[in-house]
């Protein structure tokens, strides 16, 4: 676990400095420059152009990741080359269709709201530009070289929309200009991504050669609809509420969904290591390494993402008179996604394990039936109870999926996330949530934030050091001590 706790450190910091620039953006400038309904406008378009990002990128990282390290120094090269080729596939006909179309294709997608018909180009753009922008992250990923990537991923755009932001605010710039502009960013962080990526190793090609097996095709074609899976479960509902209730309803459900995903932060920095460490660990057959990263990975995001969820959850009502007053409501949501979201880091390396396991297929059609079931929920939910009922839609469907996951992998592999440590911490966040949700504070909110947030960090940590429930954290809390 030693690199992958360095490099997860790591990039959970980039991440949580991304999140604090986005933060920024989607609590305090996006919903005072901008109005409701091109806010919602900007998550249409983003969701979108994410649901189509799997499809466009055709399964190649994924692809990469899982059979890299397969290859010797002098083919793994050309490899690299090929793949390049791979997502042009679906993107060719889909930009054509894109030009053929452009007029049907915006009347759907402006059902319930006229203002989103004239984007479908950018919505095919940034799909495109975030499509080869996670091949070249992946390339940069088989090469344990991570934290760039994830800079680029979680920052760079981030820091972009805050000066365009301002700009707008400034009115050198209008709403075109901007919505133009955050298109460019994307296609600006795949160019940056693809130098990185070359410098670390550069592409060859090969005419002929047999280095694209009908294994690796398959599997390109079939995690096309893992890919798709997973990103359905998230993005759906901010499509579908488009398709249903007024845009600026996205803007809102867009603020409670960022609040909640501040939860999955330190999976998504640790599973930027552990994806390709997991796909080695398979090729080689290691079963006792797997079980020891399953289980670490488990423990670990278990503890760090149950504790921001509490702490996001018991600040929230110091939060909120912050924000104005339209995007006050979304309690629930938060709850709601930000419960999944710990669900979803319980299960640690999971996805990994899953989607490098020669039983891929099993568990693509587990997912393709699952995001058909959260498109149905989303169908009966938003137009009952609105934003709320995209968010039930999401819980449900993100828990019976990784039900069947987590059963999977223990029927196939005969391993477990869960240990007496499990239970104990989750003990431990029931105990903390109870005392300082009855252990109010009636200061300024901010100073309330702080004091709290402090409380039960040092309660929390403190609990886990003494007890030694992780190595993990008690390595990072004894550096800490020795600093």
């Amino acid at each position: 676990m030693g690199i992958v706790f360095r490099q997860s450190a790591r990039n959970t910091l980039v991440t949580y400095f991304g999140f604090a620039i986005g933060a920024i953006n989607t609590l305090f400038l996006y919903t005072r420059f901008l109005t409701d309904e091109y806010f919602g406008l900007v998550g249409v378009i983003l969701s979108t152009a994410t649901l189509l990002m799997p499809v466009m990128a055709f399964g190649v990282p994924n692809t990469l990741i899982k059979f890299y390290s397969r290859f010797n120094n002098d083919e793994s090269s050309y490899f690299l080359g090929s793949m390049l080729f791979f997502p042009l596939i679906m993107i060719l006909p889909l930009g054509l269709l894109s030009y053929l179309a452009n007029e049907a294709i915006g009347a759907f997608l402006a059902h319930k709201n006229l203002i989103v018909k004239g984007y479908v180009w950018h919505i095919f753009l940034i799909g495109m530009a975030m499509a080869y922008f996670e091949v070249f992250y992946a390339w940069s990923k088989v090469h344990m070289r991570s934290v760039f990537g994830n800079f680029m991923k979680e920052v760079f755009v981030r820091i972009g929309v805050t000066l365009l932001l301002l700009l707008l605010y400034a009115e050198i710039i209008d709403v075109s200009f901007f919505l133009n502009a955050l298109a460019g960013l994307y296609i600006l962080r795949t160019l940056l991504m693809k130098l990185v990526a070359f410098s670390l190793e550069f592409p060859r090609l090969r005419i002929g050669g047999h280095l694209v097996t009908r294994e690796i095709l398959t599997y390109s074609l079939l995690i096309i609809l893992g890919g798709s899976t997973a990103i359905i479960l998230l993005e759906i509902d901010r499509f579908m509420i488009n398709q249903f209730i007024q845009i600026e309803n996205v803007a809102y459900y867009t603020v409670g969904i960022f609040i909640a995903t501040v939860v999955a932060v330190p999976s998504r920095a640790m599973h930027q290591i552990t994806y390709p460490l997991t796909a080695e660990i398979l090729n080689t057959g290691d079963n006792d390494a797997l079980k020891k990263l399953y289980t670490k990975s488990s423990l670990t995001l278990f503890i760090v993402a149950g504790m921001i969820f509490l702490l996001i959850m018991l600040n929230l009502p110091d939060l909120y008179p912050f924000l104005p007053e339209s995007y006050r409501g979304g309690y629930l949501v938060v709850f709601l996604i930000g419960l999944s979201r710990v669900f979803d880091a319980i299960l640690g390396n999971n996805n990994a394990i899953l989607f490098n396991s020669r039983y891929y297929r099993a568990v693509l059609l587990m997912g393709v039936l699952l995001a058909l079931a959260t498109i149905v929920l989303n169908l009966i939910f938003i137009p009952l109870y609105q934003t709320a009922g995209a968010a039930m839609a999401t819980c449900i469907a993100v828990f019976l999926y990784n039900i069947a996951k987590l059963v999977f992998v223990w029927i196939k592999f005969e391993i477990s996330p869960f240990s007496n440590n499990t239970i104990r911490v989750l003990g431990l966040l029931i105990f903390i949530g109870v005392l300082f949700h009855a252990l109010q504070f009636t200061f300024h909110p901010i100073l309330n934030i702080i004091l709290k947030s402090a409380l039960m960090v040092i309660m929390y940590a403190g609990v886990l050091y003494r007890f030694r429930i992780s190595e993990d954290i008690n390595g990072i809390v004894s550096r800490w001590f020795r600093k």
